[in-house]
């Protein structure tokens, strides 16, 4: 990064970022009531919606890659962000369905544009180590501005029933305030990105096709992403169907998972920064799996608050440990000049299990008490095992946390 003060650019970036997460802390648990509250629109109807415009964000990556890679991340982030404020400040104007689709999709293209974009200036403003550092205090305080948010949507949802739907009315109004000001921020940032040699100048989603390694890192988070996605569609069902707890303590395993992500997420990443990043990453894939066992026979043994939450516990180490050198991979193992697209294909392995995972995982949650979880534990062991098999093929910057000149020195000081 060419700044004159580059650690308070990252500090300005932080903010955007939490701003960013806090808005959507709030819109993520109120979406079906809140566009319900807002629009007029039947709960049929704003499922419907909801779930093409998700499937033409999903068609509007690739596209989403090219801008980055030809504008850069800040902008495009910048852009994400401002098309988000807009598109929340029009939903309270949304009572056609027509004019509700095209918010809908409007807000989801951005929200969905937005994790690449925000990533790839991760990449223009660090390297090596510290591009690491940046990610972790990104994530950690992302799950604290969600954190806040989710507070927020239930105060929110209290109001939501008074004269006019105020609640929901001052949502749409915050959601639209957080991402204007997180879009201001990143659109002054002082970013340059970084220019790629002549040699590399072009490129294009052949060339990322064609990185093997890179469609195997991709191909492994699909599949252990859906250990991530089981905490917000499946296990409330799982926790109050079958392990007998209350709805408020399902909703306590949210909170306890997002506090100990937001609180411990910069010293686990510290620790992981020790041992190579795809090792590190198929480690936590192993603590999932062992959670995924122990809430399989959480109903056998009678379930209990204590236990349930020492699950969770297990469960969010596992989080922990897998995050940080997965995210890490992600950026770290995409070629500089093509890093849009690489990520926006990363992505696609997130948005293929966020379309998929209602469905598939409704599916195993009436098959019985133990499946979900048996099929949640392969998964997660199985993409494991594609990030230890693939490491080798990685190049040392990806696959190692230690920078570059680092690896060198042992290299030349290594006895023969």
């Amino acid at each position: 990064m060419r700044s004159t003060s580059p650690d308070a650019a990252r500090r300005r970036f932080i903010a955007a970022s939490f701003a960013d997460a806090l808005g959507q802390g709030v819109y993520v648990p109120l979406t079906m009531l809140f566009v319900h509250a807002l629009t007029g629109q039947s709960l049929t109807a704003i499922g419907a919606g909801l779930t093409l415009a998700g499937l033409g964000a999903l068609a509007s990556m690739p596209v989403v890659g090219s801008l980055i890679d030809r504008w850069g991340g800040k902008r495009v982030y910048a852009g994400a962000l401002a098309l988000r404020a807009v598109g929340f400040a029009l939903y309270p104007l949304a009572h056609a369905y027509p004019a509700f689709l095209a918010v809908a999709l409007l807000v989801a293209v951005a929200m969905w544009a937005a994790p690449p974009s925000q990533q790839s200036l991760i990449g223009d403003m660090a390297e090596g180590p510290e591009r690491d550092r940046l990610l972790a205090w990104d994530r950690s305080l992302r799950n604290g501005g969600m954190g806040f948010g989710s507070v927020a949507a239930a105060g929110m949802l209290a109001l939501g029933g008074t004269a006019g739907g105020a609640g929901f009315l001052a949502a749409a109004a915050l959601l639209a305030a957080a991402c204007a000001a997180a879009a201001l921020i990143v659109a002054t940032l002082p970013v340059t990105r970084r220019a790629a040699p002549a040699a590399e100048a072009a490129g294009g989603y052949r060339d990322v096709l064609a990185d093997r390694p890179y469609l195997a890192l991709t191909a492994a988070n699909f599949l252990i992403a859906f250990g991530y996605t089981a905490q917000a569609i499946a296990l409330p069902v799982f926790l109050t169907r079958d392990a007998g707890l209350p709805d408020a303590l399902a909703g306590a395993v949210f909170a306890a998972n997002t506090a100990l992500v937001a609180v411990l997420g910069v010293p686990v990443a510290r620790a992981m920064a020790r041992a190579r990043r795809a090792r590190g990453a198929a480690l936590g894939t192993v603590v999932f799996a062992v959670s995924f066992a122990a809430f399989a026979f959480l109903p056998a043994l009678g379930g209990g608050v204590v236990a349930v939450l020492a699950v969770a516990v297990v469960y969010t180490a596992g989080e922990l440990i897998h995050s940080a050198p997965a995210q890490s991979l992600s950026v770290q193992a995409a070629r500089d000049h093509l890093r849009g697209r690489y990520l926006s294909v990363y992505q696609l392995s997130w948005s293929l299990c966020r379309t998929l995972a209602p469905m598939l995982l409704g599916l195993l949650l009436d098959a019985g008490t133990w499946q979900l979880w048996a099929a949640l534990a392969a998964a997660a062991l199985a993409g494991g095992l594609i990030l230890l098999c693939t490491e080798r093929f990685l190049p040392a910057s990806a696959a190692f946390s230690r920078s570059a000149d680092t690896l060198r020195t042992e290299a030349v000081t290594q006895p023969a």
